[in-house]
């Protein structure tokens, strides 16, 4: 059930900044929202940093 609100306050936020400020700005604050959320996860030990660097430059491990 949290991911069902916490959809819905996201698609609500997106929505409020469509229907005010366009598109452009939905995207900008979608943007910003992956990334304040990649930060939180950083943050809170839930992802490691040097796996996903090797992930975007391509490197794969057996490990």
């Amino acid at each position: 059930m949290r991911a069902t609100v916490v959809g819905m306050g996201v698609g609500a936020v997106l929505a409020v900044v469509a229907l005010t400020l366009g598109f452009w700005a939905v995207l900008v604050v979608a943007v910003c929202m992956a990334l304040g959320a990649l930060v939180a996860r950083v943050v809170s030990g839930d992802v490691d940093v040097h796996r996903l660097l090797d992930v975007l430059r391509g490197r794969r491990s057996s490990s």
